[in-house]
C-alpha cells in the first residue's frame, strides 16, 4: 500500500473516530433543551458525558493536523475555502466548551438558562455544518488550476450539502437519546428512548434520500453498499431502542455513522477535493500530498502514538461506565 493511501484511510478513520463520538456529545448538548425537564434533569444530561467530551474533540484536532501533515495542498484549500463555515464551528465548539465549566458557577436560574442555550446551539451548529461540509468536500465545489477555491459561501449551501446538513443533524440527535438511554436511570432513560425512535423514524426519510442521492452520484458499487449497511445498522438501531436494549440501539447508531463516512470516503477516494469546474483541477492523494520522507516519519509515529491513545480513551470510557440519575445529583435551589 502507498503511504498517500494509507494515511487517507487513517485520516477517514479519525474523522469516522471523530464523527461517532462526538455526534453522541452534540446530541446530547442539543437534548438539554429538547429532553431534561429542570436543571437536575439538565445537570445529569451534561454529568453523562462530563468527562468524556473533550477527549473526544481531540479527534478532531488529530484529523486536523494530520491533514496540514500528509496532505498540505487539501488543507490549505479546505481551509481557505470553507472558512466562514469552519470558523462557524469553531465558534461554536468554544462556546459550548465554555458553557459546560461556567453554568454551574452561579446558583441563579437566569445564568444557566443563558448557558444551557448556548450549550444547545453550540451543539446544533457544529452538527449541521459538518454534513454540509462533508458532503461539499465529496461532491466536489469550484476549485481553479492552481488548486485555489473560487466560489463563494453560498455556493456550499446546495441542496445536497443541505439534505447532508440535516441528516447529520438528525442522527447526531438520536445518537444523543441514545446514549442518554445507556448511562441514566428512571424516567429520563425511558424519555429519551422514546424521543429517539420519534426523531430517528422522522429522519428515515432524508437519510435514504442522501445515501441514494450519493449512490447516483458516485455510482461505485461500494459506496450502494456502505449506504445499504447505513440504512440496515438505522433501523436495527430502532428495533433495539424498542426492545430496551440500549447498548445495542447505541452500537448500531455508531455504525450507521460510521457506515455513511465510509461510504462518503469510498466515494472520495482516489481524490481529497474533488474540483466542479474541471476534473483535471482535482485535488488527489498523489498532488496533494506532503513527501515521501515525511510520510514515513509521520507513518512511524502514528504506528507508535495511535495504540497508546486507543487504550487510553477506551480505559477513560470504562472507568465511566455506570448509569446516573437524578438521585446521584445534589438538591439545590436556585435563585432568581
Amino acid at each position: 500500500m502507498e503511504l498517500t493511501t494509507f494515511w487517507f484511510i487513517l485520516i477517514a478513520v479519525l474523522w469516522i473516530g471523530y464523527l461517532v463520538l462526538e455526534g453522541f456529545d452534540f446530541g446530547v448538548g442539543m437534548l438539554v433543551g429538547a429532553l431534561a425537564q429542570d436543571d437536575t434533569e439538565r445537570r445529569v444530561l451534561i454529568n453523562t458525558i462530563g468527562p468524556l467530551w473533550d477527549g473526544n474533540e481531540v479527534w478532531l484536532l488529530v484529523a486536523g493536523g494530520a491533514t496540514f501533515a500528509a496532505f498540505p495542498e487539501w488543507y490549505a484549500t479546505l481551509f481557505s475555502g470553507f472558512y466562514l463555515p469552519l470558523l462557524l464551528i469553531l465558534i461554536a465548539l468554544i462556546v459550548r466548551g465554555v458553557a459546560f465549566e461556567f453554568r454551574g458557577k452561579r446558583n441563579e436560574r437566569a445564568w444557566r438558562r443563558n448557558w444551557d442555550i448556548a450549550i444547545v446551539v453550540g451543539s446544533a451548529v457544529p452538527a449541521l455544518l459538518w454534513g454540509v461540509a462533508l458532503a461539499n468536500i465529496v461532491r466536489g465545489v469550484p476549485i481553479d488550476k492552481n488548486h485555489e477555491y473560487v466560489g463563494t459561501f453560498f455556493d456550499l449551501l446546495n441542496p445536497y450539502a443541505l439534505l447532508a446538513g440535516v441528516v447529520t443533524l438528525a442522527v447526531f440527535f438520536v445518537h444523543g437519546c441514545f446514549f442518554v438511554a445507556l448511562k441514566t436511570v428512571g424516567d429520563i432513560r425511558h424519555r429519551a428512548t422514546k424521543l429517539g425512535v420519534k426523531v430517528g423514524v422522522g429522519a428515515a426519510g432524508p437519510a435514504v434520500a442522501f445515501i441514494v442521492w450519493t449512490g447516483i452520484d458516485q455510482g461505485a458499487f461500494a459506496v450502494w453498499l456502505f449506504g445499504l449497511l447505513a440504512v440496515i445498522s438505522c433501523v436495527a438501531s430502532l428495533a433495539l431502542a424498542l426492545a430496551h436494549r440500549e447498548m445495542l440501539a447505541f452500537i448500531a447508531t455508531s455504525l450507521t455513522i460510521a457506515f455513511v463516512a465510509i461510504m462518503l470516503f469510498v466515494g472520495l477516494f482516489p481524490d481529497v477535493m474533488p474540483s466542479s469546474l474541471n476534473s483535471a483541477w482535482n485535488l488527489t492523494t498523489t498532488n496533494a500530498s506532503s513527501t515521501h520522507y515525511t510520510l514515513v516519519i509521520m507513518s512511524w509515529v502514528a504506528v507508535i502514538f495511535t495504540p497508546i491513545v486507543l487504550m487510553y480513551q477506551s480505559w477513560s470510557y470504562w472507568v465511566f461506565r455506570k448509569r446516573i440519575g437524578v438521585q446521584h445529583i445534589p438538591t439545590e435551589v436556585l435563585a432568581r
